[in-house]
């Protein structure tokens, strides 16, 4: 069976609910806690995740923040991506996800319960913007994930370059970077069938300001991914 039909059909009876929930949550986000709408998002992507007859071994989560303001930065292997770094993940992220996203169900209402923003990667004015509002939710303490290659790799657990505009918002709200090294989610969707599948994700140490205060983009882009490439090198056969 296609794994992400088993996701769907093993929840039927969940999806209701839980998307019903969510639905009445993205109406009106402002009268929730953001507490409250994450740990919903949590449960109704973790119910995917166990669902797909994935294992997910997560590696370094001491690593992550109690404190809010910083931004993730994964390497991109697919849309399983997400579900397993928000699931394992206890801190509130948000995200910036490419506008053609932006009307699919359960993309649309995670959204607007996290204030992610959509970008349009072939408006470099529309891109602007939403790097400047990244940087002032950064500011007030929010924190998002963003994949610097601005698409996934089609090469398995080889990354592709990374976009130095990527980083101008962490500079802008001088921010802590979170790097995260995805290995073998590829094969959660890619591969054919359902057969078990285990994937890793590792949270690395953080890189405060003070360590690329003063850098150029292109050279912050370098630096994380150069620890990400290390870590997916260490831990696979490239």
């Amino acid at each position: 069976m296609n794994r992400l039909a088993m996701m769907v059909l093993k929840n039927l009876h969940r999806i209701p609910s839980a998307y019903g929930k969510l639905c009445r949550y993205a109406k009106q986000p402002e009268n929730y806690p953001e507490e409250e709408m994450y740990r919903h998002i949590q449960y109704v992507l973790g119910l995917a995740v166990k669902a797909g007859n994935v294992e997910v071994r997560v590696h370094g989560k001491e690593n992550i923040p109690q404190e809010g303001g910083f931004m993730l930065c994964s390497n991109h292997q697919g849309l399983f991506d997400v579900l397993a770094i928000a699931c394992n993940c206890d801190m509130p992220i948000s995200a910036v996800y490419k506008k053609e996203l932006k009307d699919i169900p359960l993309v649309r209402e995670i959204a607007k319960c996290t204030n992610a923003f959509a970008m349009d990667r072939e408006d470099v004015r529309q891109s602007m913007t939403v790097i400047q509002n990244v940087a002032k939710e950064l500011q007030k303490g929010r924190n998002y994930l963003i994949f610097p290659e601005g698409t996934r790799s089609k090469k398995g657990n080889e990354m592709l370059e990374f976009h130095h505009g990527t980083f101008k918002c962490v500079v802008k709200a001088k921010a802590p970077i979170l790097p995260i090294a995805v290995i073998d989610s590829y094969k959660v969707l890619d591969q054919k069938g359902s057969a078990p599948v285990t994937m890793q994700i590792h949270f690395l140490p953080l890189i405060p300001y003070e360590a690329y205060e003063g850098m150029k983009t292109g050279e912050i882009a370098e630096l994380v991914k150069g620890r990400i490439g290390e870590v997916i090198r260490a831990n696979t056969s490239i």
